[in-house]
């Protein structure tokens, strides 16, 4: 048996589960292990300690594809406030086209937190994209109008994320439940990988059900024994509640984080307009300040650092190894189709 969709197809993976993004905290040993359990491993946009993120990101794929063979993806996050993003978009496109083996591998491009724009304009990515690559570009879209905006800008698919994810948000409040019906209904044709709130099979069987390809699931994959993230970090899930974190405003834009000291004392702004005025008073000096939480957070500190994690954390009870996760997810979602199949007469 196996679930077979416009995502595995495109891919050429085995099960229809994604690795979310989650810079800028490091993902090379949690990217091979998806890619290797048949999903599809993301390398993160990765800055923390002041290191050259296209540096970082170089080591990184060189590592993946030296100990698998398996298709990864990567991702950038285009965010105004993120000035490494247009040197990555250009950097990385030539050095995969400069390594065959990482051409052949890289098969998923996916941009957040920002313009879908920036990497497609990149000479060099339009250089990798003519020279035979098959890398596909997918944009995270937590809102209908910036769905539309990428689908008018060309991307070859979307991350489809309602404000129950972890990690970056948006303005509109909108649950993946009604963004991913909205978007499919305006956008049939469009591969689509759902993400917020995923975590079992339950989720996987409801999101091919509603005509997603896949899911991507982030705070499950730090709950397993192979992510990179601090023990402190990943012991909070197991026992945590959905209600256990707050949407504020962080310096990209709305996030969700774990309520701690850091969180519980950070503002929200209720508009994308009233965020960019704040953008414009925002000096290095206080974004390096906020980067630093997110460091401690790396280390350990899950008081007063930045602790990304999403509402499904209220469903899993336990670190296991990312090959399990898979497996009982698509066992799962496996009955659930199954049993709804038998509601047709």
């Amino acid at each position: 048996m196996g679930l077979k969709t416009t995502i595995t197809e495109l891919f050429g993976i085995k099960h229809p589960i994604v690795a979310a993004p989650m810079g800028p905290f490091y993902t090379k040993e949690l990217t091979l292990a998806v890619s290797e359990a048949g999903g599809l491993g993301v390398l993160s946009h990765t800055n923390l300690f002041g290191k050259s993120s296209i540096e970082e990101m170089k080591s990184n794929m060189e590592y993946v594809v030296e100990h698998t063979d398996k298709p990864f993806g990567f991702n950038i996050r285009t965010s105004r406030l993120q000035l490494d993003a247009p040197g990555l978009c250009r950097g990385i496109s030539r050095f995969i086209m400069d390594n065959p083996k990482i051409k052949e591998q890289c098969v998923y491009a996916v941009t957040s937190a920002g313009s879908s724009k920036i990497l497609p304009k990149a000479k060099t990515y339009q250089r990798l994209k003519e020279s035979g690559s098959n890398i596909k570009h997918f944009h995270v879209s937590p809102a209908l109008w910036l769905a539309d905006k990428c689908v008018e800008s060309g991307v070859d698919g979307l991350v489809i994320t309602g404000w129950e994810g972890g990690g970056h948000q948006s303005y509109e409040k909108i649950s993946t439940l009604v963004l991913l019906q909205q978007v499919k209904r305006k956008h049939p044709d469009t591969p689509i990988i759902a993400c917020g709130g995923f975590g079992t099979g339950e989720g996987l069987a409801s999101a091919l059900a509603m005509g997603a390809g896949a899911i991507a699931m982030g705070s499950r994959f730090i709950a397993s024994k192979e992510s990179e993230f601090h023990k402190e970090y990943k012991n909070l899930i197991p026992s945590a509640k959905a209600d256990d974190t707050l949407w504020v405003t962080g310096v990209l834009g709305p996030i969700r984080l774990w309520k701690n000291n850091y969180s519980l004392h950070h503002g929200v702004v209720s508009s994308k307009e009233e965020k960019m005025a704040q953008e414009a008073q925002i000096t290095p000096q206080m974004a390096m300040e906020d980067q630093k939480h997110y460091e401690m957070t790396y280390k350990g500190n899950i008081t007063d650092g930045a602790v990304l994690l999403g509402q499904s954390i209220g469903l899993i009870n336990s670190i296991d190894s990312v090959q399990d996760i898979i497996n009982n997810i698509v066992r799962d979602a496996e009955k659930r189709l199954k049993e709804a199949n038998s509601c047709i007469v």
